[in-house]
């Protein structure tokens, strides 16, 4: 039972990255660098060629998560290549992402290994079923978002802090150093917010006498000390800009000089009435059942609550910011559940109990359907380029302008699927000779000047008709526009139950438009 358990969090994490193999543009930084260290090495001869120097974003990265990411997905490679041969590039970035996927799925299951001891079986088994019946968590930790090689160090530390006997008031003072000090790298190197957690986690662990201020200072001088050492000494190579500590200069672009106001401010509360409401679905009220009932549910969930407090009061806010409270909430929620489900069904209450529970997962699975549903449409450039490699397999000499939002919403570095660089002995099967030219701001007659430009993947509304007489439309992809309610479906219930019931299997639309079209230019 345990090890299916985790052979299903590994499954339904890596079949996200299979049905939405494509990226975004916030995922570029690390899925490049990964794809330069991985391509061209990491001798000092071949940093020239890395893409950060070309897009080097508003704030510099840490190459750490990279690198690491990057030698472990060439092993997983070889032995891949063993049993079947890859010919395209964007197979590599499938890798590379099942890779991360299953470092955060192992994460998972420690911890729900951990909740087995502590809280029992089915405490164990019920956090699985809300994990996987929640959509962000399992989408985004194969994406190559700084904040999901955060998320590693978060679940490892937080199963620190829940591995214990059942009856254990608290948890071991070894444990407790080790979850300080994977906070403090993670925080060092990853995501500097996560510094607003080991606060709150520090302070509990020296009010309620699981180790000393003396022990929480040596602990995180040692290892903030190694992990700054670690990040200026690897980052400052990569970005060829000495000294360099990337997660401060982030602090001081994003927080003290106020430069995240640029991407939208949101009120205080928007984190705890929008974002983990989404994220939670049906585990919210869930959690606050299991914290209501457990006081080692109000003891565990304490500094998570702080950190959302204490970072709300940053103006610019986004859901992937808290992605690390998922995993101790769901915690507080399988323990609700667990009430719910243990109920004695020879009862009212105990019958109504369960089928509230069954109501509150078949909700978080509705919902997970449209959220994933909806993501599966949303990566138009990927698709674009990807069919656009297809289509002129057989040509050389191609060179394909790619707009700024087929750039943004999936053709990633991957997808240049017929132009160096390639793996070593890596057999492409196809015209090695492409360029993918990704230049901004130029005009659709600019690029109609530009004679050496064969084929354009551009924006539909970015047409114009005066000279499309130099272009010959190949193909259209769309992408998702959102939800439409088919208010028929009523009056189809006034016919007959039979076809209300059809109608409403309906009932909801998805929207899809037109957003990149396929240029070939006439002879």
């Amino acid at each position: 039972m345990s090890t299916s358990l985790d052979a299903i969090v590994f499954l339904a994490s890596w079949m996200y990255v299979s049905l939405a193999p494509y990226t975004k543009v916030e995922e570029s930084f690390n899925l490049h660098a990964t794809h330069d260290v991985l391509m061209y090495g990491v001798q000092r001869e071949s940093l020239n060629h890395y893409d950060h120097f070309v897009f080097p974003g508003a704030v510099p990265r840490t190459f750490i998560g990279s690198v690491l990411l990057a030698w472990i997905s060439r092993i997983a490679l070889a032995i891949a290549s063993k049993l079947t041969p890859f010919h395209d590039k964007v197979d590599i970035q499938v890798m590379v992402r099942l890779m991360l996927a299953g470092f955060n799925a192992s994460g998972l299951c420690l911890l729900r290994r951990a909740i087995s001891r502590r809280f029992g079986g089915p405490t164990s088994v019920l956090f699985v079923i809300l994990t996987l019946t929640q959509f962000h968590l399992l989408f985004w930790m194969g994406r190559t978002l700084p904040n999901m090689f955060a998320l590693i160090p978060a679940n490892l530390a937080l199963y620190m802090l829940v591995d214990r006997a059942p009856n254990s008031t608290r948890p071991s003072k070894e444990n407790v150093h080790r979850a300080i000090g994977l906070l403090t790298f993670a925080s060092v190197v990853f995501r500097a917010e996560l510094a607003l957690l080991v606060g709150p986690l520090a302070v509990q662990a020296i009010v309620r006498q699981y180790t000393s201020i003396a022990n929480v200072v040596k602990v995180g001088l040692l290892t903030g000390t190694v992990s700054v050492v670690a990040t200026v000494l690897v980052d400052s190579y990569f970005w060829q800009r000495w000294p360099l500590w990337p997660e401060l200069y982030g602090v001081y672009f994003n927080v003290l000089d106020g430069k995240s106001a640029e991407w939208g401010v949101s009120p205080y509360h928007t984190y705890f009435s929008a974002h983990l409401p989404k994220l939670l679905l049906s585990a919210a009220p869930l959690s606050a059942l299991g914290a209501l009932l457990d006081s080692r549910i109000r003891s565990l969930l304490a500094p998570y609550l702080t950190f959302i407090l204490l970072i709300s009061a940053l103006g610019h806010k986004e859901w992937r910011f808290i992605i690390y409270m998922v995993p101790a909430f769901n915690i507080g929620a399988a323990r609700g559940a667990t009430w719910l489900v243990t109920r004695p069904k020879n009862s009212l209450f105990g019958r109504l109990s369960f089928l509230t529970l069954v109501a509150l997962i078949a909700v978080n699975c509705f919902a997970t359907f449209l959220f994933a549903r909806s993501s599966f449409a949303n990566y138009p450039g990927g698709a674009a380029l990807y069919a656009f490699n297809r289509m002129f397999a057989s040509e050389d000499n191609v060179h394909v302008h790619i707009s700024n939002l087929a750039a943004q919403t999936g053709a990633s570095l991957f997808l240049h699927s017929n132009a160096p660089p390639f793996l070593p002995g890596f057999d492409a099967g196809h015209p090695t000779n492409w360029v993918y030219n990704k230049t901004e701001n130029l005009s659709l007659r600019a690029l109609t000047a530009s004679k050496q430009i064969t084929h354009l993947i551009a924006e539909i509304p970015a047409l114009d008709s005066a000279v499309m007489d130099s272009w010959s439309p190949v193909a259209v992809v769309d992408g998702f526009d959102g939800w439409r309610l088919d208010r028929h479906v009523g009056q189809a219930f006034k016919t007959g139950v039979g076809d209300g019931l059809k109608a409403l299997g309906n009932a909801l639309v998805m929207l899809r438009s037109e957003k990149l079209v396929i240029l070939r230019r006439k002879s």
